[in-house]
């Protein structure tokens, strides 16, 4: 029996490769009927299994203006670098005591289990922009336009068998942060994705939130993707685009990126990249920082954008006993985070990372990065002003 070999194969392709199923658009039945070598049979079944095949919608965003960084290495796919990659020189860093306890935070035991209770800004809205923070690095936004966005959704625990393996090494299942409900999931407009690791990339999400939202990510992301009608756009660090009235603009972080180890047969290491986000309307700026450590990229961010009203920046997983070094340059420290704030010319700074809803992956407690930053905010006399909000609060800003 004859399957019409070159059909077979490019359906056997289209099956099993996924980036072909993200590039093709159509397959119809006419295609697979001119070809009169099938049994009839097997013409129905393929049409039957290719019509219910739902692929992916991927565009790629890398202008002339943008920026793509590549290591010098032969790793195929090619893997991405930093902008500024090297040794450090962190303008200032935290001496003993960094952790003094602070009536501003209501804990059950020392700086673990707490809860924000000390006296807000008060801040005038003036930038159209209310956002929510659903614990670690997610956040519900809406803007002026009525737009909704999810930055790095991540409801529960880290996508299976992760989540186990990451209790089995001595971590933890946390608490799950509250999240959103039923009917504001099913309105989200577009999800904004930071980088590919575990704690802000969740597949179970993906499904929850459907094929009906826009999804933004780094480049080389799309793979990641079930093939199920997602309308996904990569871009490329300063690539922006536009979202009903909202300016999209994806920018540099200083981190590394990797999802996939099978020792010597597998791994992915920097072959997605990473980058943080500016939303942008009506001259009023949001910037969404990602997993990042200093550098100079925060001033680059700064030079081609202006000044930021709302800076969501990461405060936590610094700290290691052994490898403290390597934490530092891909986490900001709070005094790290405080200056980039300064750079970027930030109105307000809301930060994340730590909390009762987090991993505690690089951190001594659930809120000791929280009573480091309230002590440098001090130590400095940072004039960026800071809004501290618990899991779950959101603020009109």
């Amino acid at each position: 029996m004859s399957y019409g070999n070159g059909l077979w194969h490019s359906f056997v392709l289209f099956c099993f490769d996924p980036s072909l199923r993200q590039r093709t658009t159509e397959i119809t039945a006419i295609n697979i009927i001119t070809d009169t070598k099938l049994p009839i049979s097997l013409v129905f079944s393929l049409i039957f299994i290719v019509g219910c095949a739902s692929s992916n919608k991927v565009t790629r965003l890398t202008p002339a203006d943008a920026i793509i960084k590549y290591k010098t290495s032969s790793a195929q796919p090619a893997r991405y670098e930093n902008l500024y990659p090297g040794k450090k020189d962190y303008p200032l860093t935290c001496q003993a005591p960094c952790y003094p306890p602070s009536p501003a935070l209501a804990c059950a035991t020392p700086a673990e289990s707490c809860r924000f209770v000390g006296r807000q800004l008060a801040i005038e809205p003036t930038t159209g922009f209310t956002l929510r923070w659903l614990g670690h690095a997610s956040f519900y936004l809406q803007s002026a336009d009525g737009s909704r966005l999810l930055l790095d959704p991540v409801s529960q625990q880290f996508d299976w068998p992760v989540d186990w393996a990451f209790t089995l090494a001595g971590g933890f299942f946390r608490p799950e942060p509250p999240w959103l409900s039923a009917n504001e999931l099913a309105e989200v407009d577009a999800v904004l994705y930071s980088h590919i690791h575990y704690d802000h990339f969740n597949k179970a999400d993906i499904k929850k939130i459907g094929n009906q939202a826009q999804y933004f990510v780094p480049l080389g992301f799309a793979q990641h993707f079930a093939n199920d009608g997602y309308d996904i756009t990569e871009m490329a660090w300063f690539a922006n685009t536009k979202l009903a009235e909202l300016t999209l603009s994806f920018v540099p972080s200083h981190h590394f990126s990797s999802r996939v180890l099978v020792p010597y047969i597998y791994e992915d290491n920097d072959a997605t990249l990473w980058g943080g986000w500016v939303i942008e309307q009506q001259g009023k700026r949001v910037f969404f920082a990602g997993d990042t450590g200093y550098s100079k990229h925060f001033k680059d961010i700064q030079q081609r954008y202006g000044d930021m009203d709302i800076c969501l920046m990461p405060i936590a997983s610094y700290y290691h006993k052994e490898n403290s070094n390597w934490y530092r340059y891909v986490h900001t420290t709070p005094e790290d985070a405080l200056v980039a704030a300064q750079e970027l010319n930030c109105k307000v700074m809301i930060p994340w990372g730590y909390g009762n809803n987090s991993w505690q992956m690089g951190d001594h407690s659930s809120h000791s990065a929280l009573l480091r930053l309230l002590k440098m905010h001090k130590t400095m006399q940072s004039q960026v002003p800071l809004y501290i909000l618990n899991e779950g609060e959101a603020v009109r800003l």
